[in-house]
């Protein structure tokens, strides 16, 4: 703090014990001084640094720098050749006393008297700070100091010149709305803070930015006008106004090969390029578009202009064409004074001065075509390139080289983004956080920097830490909106543009958890038509807020969010929205699914069968579009399955639990047809957590039967008897006839499996007279079936023909619902025919089932039909097409998880291959078949594998062709 000069023992001991010293103070700074020698010596100083002079110590910094007294004539440099009008110069000086810094003057060390030291010296360098910014603006760097200035003004926010200099910056640089802004903050903690309004200096800089003071222009540097001077009369200097390209700016290689379109159609064009780059807030269009500007700068020596038009600005108005025609006016070199007032003459002016110019025009944010059509030069040597969240439909008649929508960045360019900001090191030691940190930010430009920034900022936290922070959906935006770039500040300013519609829906939909809908959900929310639904979807997809997904399985298109869009859509619900209006918004959507899932369940079932209902009111959409939506029933629970499973989840947690269990059973036909089961045991979990919560015995009792259903059809008999049997009960106590009758039909196919036919057949006949009295047609099928079954394995085929015929006269009469039933009961007289050895009744009545089951993409029933003509083809001796057909039945059953007609087809492919002496294939499937069986608790099968493995022992000792080691009988 005072090197050359002698510092009396007496302050230093004042210095560091702050007037209060120890007894020992003198002797303990003796010991420190001597310490400090004996460390300067270590690094190789020969000469006393530290000299003992009366009455204290001195720094002899002869031959040595210190660093506060270099900064100080470095400082005094810099003010000399300001005086003396040498700007690069002091600016050069400035950055090398400003070099010097390393953080806080001091830092760590207490007491009153280095305290002050250390707030002079921070005061000294925020004095050459302000210093040096005064010089770079002179010298037109306003765009480079920016960041800096950014955040010294952050730290130091009641700083009136730094303030002054950033506002000057940002309007030089384009950001117009952005110095007015920084007024505003900065006015408003001086109010909050001292109580007082801003200098006037500050106020009249404000004013003029309003205004758009040509005074405000930036200066010509000194060498300009001398080299201008000695020139002579003439054009003034081109104007390059692109604002810094975006530091780091990673991918996007095909979009800039689709803009360098623009520039190579300029040559011999009577009308200028126009390009136009579209997409989301945060996407990173300006970013793109300043990266290709800057590539091509050169090629365009008649000068690259670059205005901001405000199009999402909170806080202004778009910038009107007369007043970016007027900056961009004179920043071609016309003086105020020639400017005209008028709006079409002040075109024809710009037009004329571009008349022989090859110009680079950037015209960013643009919202609406009417903004920049007066901006449009007449030269064809120009190019345009606009930046907008709207397509701007208008430009579709107006030539256009290039159109590009930005979507998100691919995984691999986002994590070369990531690397490129925090670094490629610790990218790759954490690449799995990372991956998982870029898809939290949804691969959005705009995240991922703010993510990036945070990360490089703060060098102890790792990815993973981040991560887990941004992993909570409810502070997801908090911790991407800091800083000068806010996420949830830029979707604002998209949103504030919406019409009142648009928005309600948008915020609406936020509501929802769903990850991709269909137009309908639209009106839903709304409660108004699908057309009008689909118009105000539309608006958001133009807005940039939707995203086209694609066609689903009926034909018709479907939108999503971005996650992040939809975060926000959901807090600007809560803001907007009362809590009534948002559950009555759900509520529709909720109930329109029921009603859809109820009717697309009757229409493949032919009524109301196989399921119970509750007694939530259902929303119906207009009819037409109801019969549109369901022509082909199960494409529609297709597409809409994984919205349709979002919806059980959503409403069970908001305590919907009738909803909930009655949309699950609903959806009984997709579970079983597709063989989603995973899908199925997790909504009758949700659904059965929520009747509990509300003691449902009813909604309990349903979820509990399907949930049994779910490992009946993975043939866990004993935890399926468990779920059968609560659910009994509970019928039983909510006295619900048609329930119990359902559980006791599967509880029979159990009893069957484990061998105990006379139980069986009684579960059936008490079941099958509740379904004829409730008109349950297609249960009342079902059990038919599965009674001939019972008969089949007694060794009565023609008893359960009979049966069989019955079963399918029943389902035919149900009409087109009735196919499930049809190729049910034609199965099972499939069975018996192969049992009574008429192998080709038995082939022709599969060939039938296989052409019901195909057309419905049945892929169990698929699977158990293959199965059958597999079997029916080897009785009849075609060994060949029997295997290429039980093959493919394998295939089916490996593939869809159906444990029990798997083990069948392995029992069936070592029966053909026994009989074809291929006795190591045999054994193989036997094994096969005798794994599963045991897994799935099947006693019956296991049995009839023991019986073929001694059979086939057999066979080994004495081969003898063409004859079955066994039967293979079928459920």
């Amino acid at each position: 703090m005072n090197p050359g000069r002698i510092v009396p023992v007496d302050t230093l001991v004042d210095a560091v014990w702050d007037g209060r010293p120890p007894a020992t103070a003198r002797t303990q700074v003796a010991i420190v001084i001597a310490a400090l020698r004996k460390t300067f010596k270590t690094e190789g100083v020969t000469e006393d640094i530290i000299v003992t002079a009366h009455p204290g110590y001195l720094l002899n910094a002869g031959g040595h720098s210190v660093d506060a007294a270099e900064f100080g004539a470095l400082a005094a440099e810099a003010e000399a050749a300001v005086r003396q009008r040498r700007s690069e110069d002091a600016a050069k000086s400035y950055a090398r006393a400003l070099g010097l810094w390393r953080g806080p003057a001091l830092a760590g060390v207490g007491g009153r008297a280095v305290e002050e030291e250390a707030a002079r010296l921070e005061e000294m360098r925020l004095n050459a700070f302000d210093d040096s910014t005064a010089v770079r603006l002179g010298l037109g760097r306003h765009q480079e100091i920016i960041p800096e200035l950014s955040l010294v003004v952050r730290e130091n926010p009641l700083r009136e010149r730094t303030l002054h200099h950033l506002m000057l910056a940002q309007y030089r640089s384009g950001r117009r709305a952005a110095a007015t802004e920084s007024f505003r903050y900065a006015r408003r903690l001086f109010i909050d803070e001292l109580g007082l309004e801003p200098g006037p200096d500050l106020q009249e800089l404000h004013d003029a930015i309003l205004r758009d003071d040509p005074s405000l222009a930036p200066t010509v540097p000194q060498h300009v006008e001398v080299a201008s001077f000695l020139a002579g009369p003439g054009p003034g200097p081109v104007p390059s106004e692109l604002p810094p390209a975006v530091a780091g700016f990673t991918g996007r290689s095909r979009e800039l090969e689709a803009l360098d379109l623009l520039e190579a159609g300029a040559e011999g064009r009577r009308a200028p390029s126009i390009g136009l780059i579209t997409g989301a807030a945060g996407v990173g269009k300006t970013g793109l578009a300043l990266c290709w500007a800057h590539e091509v700068a050169e090629r365009f020596p008649g000068g690259r202009l670059f205005a901001d038009l405000r199009g999402y600005d909170e806080h202004h108005e778009p910038a009107a064409a007369g007043e970016v025609l007027s900056r961009l006016l004179r920043s071609l070199g016309v003086s105020g004074e020639q400017i005209p007032a008028e709006l079409e003459e002040r075109t024809r002016l710009y037009r004329t001065v571009l008349a022989d110019r090859k110009v680079l025009l950037i015209l960013d944010n643009v919202h609406a075509f009417s903004q920049v059509k007066p901006l449009i030069p007449g030269s064809g040597a120009c190019c345009v390139l606009i930046t907008s969240r709207e397509q701007l439909e208008e430009l579709v008649t107006w030539p256009s080289e290039a159109r590009v929508h930005l979507g998100l960045l691919p995984g691999e360019e986002a994590m070369r983004l990531l690397g490129r900001i925090v670094g490629d090191d610790r990218i790759a030691s954490a690449r799995a956080d990372a991956m998982r940190l870029v898809e939290l930010c949804d691969r959005l430009p705009l995240a991922l920097r703010i993510a990036a920034a945070r990360l490089a900022s703060k060098p102890h936290w790792s990815v993973r830490h981040l991560t887990d922070r941004l992993s909570d959906e409810w502070r997801r935006l908090d911790e991407l909106s800091q800083g000068e770039s806010q996420v949830r500040a830029s979707f604002a300013l998209s949103y504030r543009c919406l019409p009142t519609e648009a928005a309600c829906l948008y915020r609406r939909l936020g509501l929802l958890e769903v990850p991709d809908f269909a137009v309908w959900v639209a009106a839903a929310l709304l409660d108004v038509d699908v057309l009008e639904g689909e118009r105000l979807v539309e608006l958001l997809v133009d807005a940039q807020f939707l995203e086209v997904v694609g066609l689903d399985a009926t034909g018709r298109l479907r939108f999503r969010f971005q996650n992040l869009l939809r975060l926000y859509a959901r807090e600007c619900a809560q803001d907007e929205e009362g809590v009534t209006d948002q559950w009555a918004a759900r509520d529709r959507v909720f109930r329109t699914c029921l009603a859809l899932a109820e009717q697309a369940h009757r229409r493949e079932y032919g009524g109301d069968f196989t399921l119970l209902h509750s007694g939530v009111v259902r929303r119906h959409l207009e009819p037409a579009v109801t019969s549109e939506l369901l022509a082909v029933p199960l494409e529609w629970f297709e597409a809409e399955r994984s919205a349709l499973l979002t919806v059980i989840e959503q409403a069970a947690a908001l305590g919907m639990d009738e909803l909930a269990w009655d949309l699950t059973m609903s959806m009984v036909a997709l579970f079983e047809t597709r063989n989603y089961v995973d899908d199925w045991r997790v909504s009758c979990g949700h659904a059965l957590s929520a009747a509990r919560a509300a003691g449902n015995r009813r909604g309990q009792a349903a979820m509990l039967h399907d949930l049994g259903a779910v490992a009946l059809r993975l043939r866990r008999l004993e935890e399926a008897e468990t779920y059968f049997a609560a659910a009994l009960e509970l019928h039983r106590a909510a006295e619900e006839e048609h329930g119990a009758a359902l559980t006791l039909r599967n509880m029979a196919i159990i009893d069957r499996m484990r061998g105990d036919l006379e139980a069986a057949m009684a579960r059936l006949q008490v079941a099958q007279a509740v379904f004829r009295r409730v008109g349950d047609r297609s249960s009342e099928a079902h059990s038919l079936n599965n009674m001939a079954q019972i008969e089949l394995d007694r060794g009565c085929p023609d008893i359960a023909i009979r049966l069989g015929l019955e079963a399918v006269s029943i389902s035919e009469s149900i009409g087109q619902g009735g196919a499930r039933g049809i190729a049910q009961g034609t199965h099972r007289l499939a069975r018996a025919y192969l049992a009574q050895g008429r192998f080709d009744l038995a082939e022709e009545a599969l060939l039938r089932v296989l052409r019901i089951v195909k057309e419905k993409s049945d892929l169990v029933g698929l699977a158990y039909a293959l199965l059958g003509l597999g079997e029916s083809r080897l009785g009849a001796g075609a060994w060949q097409k029997a295997e290429h057909t039980l093959v493919d039945a394998l295939e089916i059953a490996t593939r869809i998880n159906s444990p029990l007609v798997e083990g069948q087809i392995h029992l069936v492919l070592a029966d053909l291959y026994g009989r074809t002496e291929r006795i190591p294939d045999a054994r193989q499937h036997l094994r096969d078949a005798q794994q599963i069986f045991e897994v799935v608790g099947a006693r019956p099968w296991l049995e009839r594998v023991m019986r073929a493995q001694e059979q086939l022992a057999l066979l080994e000792v004495s081969p003898v062709r063409h004859r079955s080691m066994f039967h293979v009988e079928h459920g």
